[in-house]
């Protein structure tokens, strides 16, 4: 016989204890002010869009801006941070990392000053100084890149030379978020809608960046065995339409998208296209011609993100009317338009990207007159 088969038994029975209390202190502290911050806000609203009573079908608007960082990202945000604490991946003193450069960057510079470790934000050199500071201001530094599709990887690198976490919300969103309820935005929406005319909506339409959004509402509306039809929205050069409709997840754009925080370059891995029932593929200029309008229905300015969906509802809502149906419309309002004020709302910067408005807006007025889109 061997030596190592003569060997003790002690030899054999291992034992590596890597239990930390000052850290599981620090964890159960980050947790309770990451889960308090949910206690602290209430619901976001669901704002009624005045649409003539006679057609029988309601639009709402589910107001993502009035979240303490202003978007629709603050619930992804949360749900990242609580996903990556309770897996061991954030750890006291160590960076967190992600590919951003808007809204979810914000939302998590929040979050990383909330339980004190640091936040980098890397995102392209080309990003506009506003943007850079509303991440500045939560508390969280910008790593800048020359090329846009060196963000993942920059990401990626940077975590592993500093020892932090890259968030990676394009493969996180989906996971992060409890579907099933636990206050997510689906199960917010059915609730709010209980004492409505049409409590059960015959579509939620949303929009995808990192397609979490619209992975969480398929799910819940499955799982609670609803009938409402599901709907994703999605802006010119990005890929999530050709993937979904060829059913091909490797479709690629050579340009990004220019509704800020939809569209991408790629299929990213947290889009579920099995869970989704319609996508449509919406001009960036109907987008923000309807962005006009919901500030002249709303008297609030919204992003061109909130435009691109509400254009895919006022398109279900006019098919409604064409076949005498009753029912509700549910969409996202995803920010507020003043962070876009020399964007969308500016003319020169619609004349520099050769977009022409006109002809949907004519066909906005179409809409609210005859009901036809």
């Amino acid at each position: 016989m061997t030596d190592a088969m003569t060997a003790p038994s002690e030899s054999i029975e291992l034992d590596v204890n890597r239990h930390d209390p000052a850290y599981r202190a620090w964890l159960r502290e980050a947790v309770g002010k990451v889960q308090a911050d949910a206690n602290r806000s209430a619901d976001t609203h669901l704002l009624s869009v005045p649409l003539p009573v006679e057609w029988g079908v309601d639009l709402y608007l589910k107001d993502e801006s009035t979240h303490p960082t202003g978007s629709l990202k603050h619930r992804l945000a949360r749900s990242l941070f609580l996903y990556g604490l309770c897996n061991g991946w954030i750890r006291p003193g160590r960076p967190v990392i992600e590919a951003s450069s808007g809204s979810t960057a914000v939302s998590e510079a929040y979050f990383a000053k909330l339980i004190g470790v640091p936040f980098i934000a890397v995102m392209a050199a080309s990003t506009s100084r506003a943007k850079i500071e509303l991440i500045e201001f939560q508390g969280g530094t910008c790593h800048l890149v020359d090329n846009p599709c060196e963000v993942y990887e920059a990401a990626a690198r940077l975590a592993a030379q500093t020892g932090g976490h890259y968030m990676d919300q394009f493969t996180y969103a989906e996971r992060a978020t409890d579907w099933r309820g636990n206050n997510n935005i689906a199960e917010s929406i059915f609730r709010q809608l209980a004492a409505e005319r049409h409590p059960e909506p015959s579509w939620i339409v949303a929009t995808a960046g990192t397609g979490g959004t619209s992975a969480t509402i398929a799910r819940y509306v499955h799982y609670t065995q609803r009938d409402t039809g599901v709907c994703v929205a999605d802006p010119e050069n990005s890929a999530f339409f050709d993937g979904w409709r060829t059913g091909d997840p490797s479709v690629t754009t050579d340009h990004g998208s220019r509704i800020e925080g939809i569209g991408r370059q790629r299929v990213e891995p947290s889009f579920i296209p099995g869970a989704v029932d319609r996508m449509m593929r919406v001009p960036d200029a109907a987008a923000i011609a309807t962005i006009h309008l919901l500030e002249r229905l709303l008297g609030r300015k919204t992003g061109a993100s909130t435009g691109t969906g509400t254009w895919a509802a006022f398109r279900i809502i006019a098919e409604m009317r064409a076949r005498g149906e009753r029912g509700s419309v549910v969409t996202l309002l995803c920010d507020p338009g003043e962070r876009y004020l020399d964007k969308y709302y500016s003319p020169e910067w619609l004349a520099a990207q050769g977009i022409d408005v006109t002809p949907y807006t004519a066909r906005l007025e179409r809409f609210l007159a005859e009901g036809r889109l």
